[in-house]
């Protein structure tokens, strides 16, 4: 997800996800990510045959762990072999986003041009956004970790070019900026940030 969005369930509801590494969706769900980005997609659209039978056991679970066991269950086995541009989009993510694409795009054995169509089909996002978001998910860690928060510390530490970057990139991915995401009073009343 590149950008804040809200969901209103009905109290008590349990609810049940997988969160794929980045390029890895695809193994696990027959699309290309880029038909994912930013979107929530019923589950019978990715798997119509399989998506009512699933459902119904894991609706029938005993607990939300039994539930979360059935899905991991049920998902298809992945490509035990990474592809190169798999490979590529896990050193960004080791990374967290502070690498040189260059660098990336030959590690794939790709040019750059081909390396960012590929990685837009494999997690979703071109490689320099791919980079922001893995660089945005490492400052709001490192927030986390961090009980006295010095954003120009942080942003340093993510390696941010400088503060103001630091905060428009949780403008844009969370719509606040960072004060406003890790205070208190917003933190009980919202969902958090995954990192």
């Amino acid at each position: 997800m590149t950008r804040e969005q809200r969901f209103q369930y009905p109290e008590g509801a349990h609810l049940t996800a997988i969160r794929f590494r980045p390029g890895m969706a695809k193994n696990f769900l027959g699309i290309s990510a880029a038909e994912l980005t930013d979107a929530s997609v019923p589950l019978e659209n990715l798997w119509p045959r399989r998506a009512r039978q699933l459902t119904r056991q894991m609706d029938d679970a005993s607990s939300i762990q039994a539930a979360m066991q059935i899905l991991f269950d049920n998902l298809p086995a992945p490509n035990a072999l990474l592809t190169p541009t798999q490979r590529a989009v896990e050193a960004l993510t080791i990374a967290n986003g502070n690498a040189d694409l260059d660098v990336a795009a030959r590690q794939a054995n790709l040019s750059g041009r081909q390396f960012r169509r590929r990685c837009l089909e494999e997690s979703g996002l071109t490689p320099k956004r791919l980079c922001r978001v893995l660089r945005f998910r490492h400052a709001c860690r490192l927030a986390r970790q961090n009980n006295y928060r010095n954003w120009s510390a942080i942003a340093m530490e993510a390696e941010y070019f400088d503060q103001s970057h630091l905060i428009r990139d949780f403008q844009e991915f969370t719509g606040h900026p960072p004060m406003a995401v890790f205070s208190n009073t917003r933190a009980q009343g919202s969902a958090s940030i995954e990192a």
